[in-house]
């Protein structure tokens, strides 16, 4: 179930009025509500997929308990046990088939012709964010940093709240767990930022990001006939385009769950205004990015073990970041891009601790040469292949530069002359660092009424990170 769509639109306010009018003086049916809320919006997609996402809490589940052991060796088993179900989960439905080709290209290398076997089975959705969910939860239990929850179904709604299920953010137990088990009440104020976070969500998935793909398939569908304006166009709005489409979904996620007394983490914080690629990473889902410096960086040795093992260890958690988006070399390049690009800052702020103030022009270049090597890395996210990435930026660099080219492109554009305009709202209200919808200086009714006319239920597009 899409949040930009008709079915939503229904199910949000039954399940609202439910929660709190009907359930509202019982947690345990409160959370039984919204457990069962939570399958059937995941169900909608496909049913089939519902007893995978029902195996897997339950082992975590039970994974918890058996963690929780005073035997040192048996807490350990069971952790690696964990560790093992979920990464297996995700090998099978995830990685398999693009480990399987490249073993055959590998072979073919040797002269060795074979056809490898590959699985016909679709990735269900969600899965990198529900295992993630559940392999934090029985690491937190190892770590003594999190008790075993009795309740079935409170760790269930942990696991499966459907605001966040399908894209994130990545919950911490020790933060949404406590929610789940104590009583709420209903607030008004908290309801009210939860609209509001809701409309400017929408706003920027369905006004700006929706929009912005039209030109950027485009762009990409036809980049060899284009010349080097044309694709750094195509670049840039793909960096908006991503940014909203995403954001929007973490501001809609966070809308919602505060309609249920919840409050979810903060996934991004304005991080095209970030003055290098490390601070740039403190700011771009951060949910993942903590998850991987909690989970992976820390414990095979951060920066604690030499300069050399520091860096190591940097381009292991990028590589991994890169992969955990899908099983392409493209997302693996982007996250050896991004790896190269943070290892200067990093060290250099490792080594010398706080870095002055800079003077607001550099601070400005900074961030617009920020901006560019994340602009720079997102032509391999969004291209299909190394192949078609290499011909994008090929075109860039070698093809003529006319900007009467880009005029004539423009104006025989589908997609209008609205995008520059989306961008700049955008923009501003990013650079006036909106964390709610109480101080943003576009009307909330505005929002509304242009959400509406640029389509939000003729054709509700999927959500880009859907498919990680």
């Amino acid at each position: 179930m899409l949040f930009n769509s008709i079915e939503f639109l229904l199910f949000l306010p039954i399940v609202f009025a439910l929660y709190w009018f009907v359930f509202n003086k019982s947690l345990k049916f409160q959370n039984i509500l919204i457990l069962f809320a939570s399958y059937f919006f995941y169900g909608w997609w496909s049913w089939k997929f519902m007893g995978l996402l029902m195996i897997s809490t339950a082992l975590d589940y039970a994974y918890g308990f058996w963690v929780a052991s005073p035997n040192p060796k048996k807490a350990k088993l069971f952790l690696w046990l964990s560790i093992i179900n979920n990464l297996g989960i995700l090998a099978i439905f995830k990685y398999y088939n693009f480990f399987a080709l490249q073993f055959q290209n590998g072979l073919e290398l040797l002269g060795l012709n074979t056809n490898p076997i590959l699985l016909d089975i679709a990735l269900p959705i969600g899965i990198s964010f529900y295992t993630f969910h559940g392999m934090s939860y029985v690491i937190d239990i190892y770590r003594g940093q999190q008790k075993p929850v009795s309740s079935f179904v409170d760790y269930a709604v942990f696991v499966s709240f459907f605001p966040l299920l399908v894209a994130g953010p990545i919950e911490r137990a020790n933060h949404l767990l406590p929610q789940v088990q104590k009583p709420r009440s209903f607030n008004y104020t908290q309801a009210l930022d939860g609209l509001r976070l809701i409309i400017w969500g929408m706003f920027k998935k369905v006004v700006v990001a929706d929009n912005l793909a039209i030109a950027v398939d485009d762009i990409y569908s036809d980049y060899n006939n284009l010349n080097s304006i044309n694709l750094i166009i195509g670049a840039i709005y793909f960096s908006f385009q991503i940014y909203c489409d995403f954001s929007g979904y973490s501001d809609i996620a966070r809308g919602v769950a505060k309609f249920f007394g919840f409050e979810l983490l903060l996934n991004f914080n304005n991080p095209y205004m970030s003055k290098s690629i490390p601070e740039f990473w403190k700011k771009w889902h951060i949910s993942l990015s903590s998850w991987f410096r909690d989970y992976l960086y820390i414990p095979i040795g951060g920066s604690k073990a030499g300069r050399a093992k520091t860096v190591r260890n940097v381009f292991i958690i990028f590589l991994v970041s890169g992969f955990w988006h899908g099983a392409n070399w493209t997302f693996i390049t982007w996250g050896a891009i991004h790896a190269l690009f943070f290892l200067p800052g990093f060290i250099k702020k490792h080594n010398q601790g706080t870095i002055t103030e800079q003077h607001v022009i550099v601070q400005n270049l900074s961030i617009l040469f920020t901006f560019s090597i994340v602009t720079f890395a997102w032509i391999f996210f969004r291209s299909q292949n190394l192949l078609q990435a290499k011909n994008y930026i090929g075109r860039i660099l070698f093809s003529r530069f006319h900007i009467q080219d880009f005029l004539n492109w423009r104006s025989q554009s589908t997609e209008g002359s609205h995008i520059e305009f989306l961008i700049i709202l955008i923009l501003f209200a990013t650079m006036n660092k909106v964390k709610n919808m109480n101080s943003v200086v576009i009307p909330n009714t505005i929002l509304i009424i242009t959400t509406l006319i640029f389509g939000m239920f003729t054709n509700p597009a999927n959500f880009i990170y859907f498919q990680f």
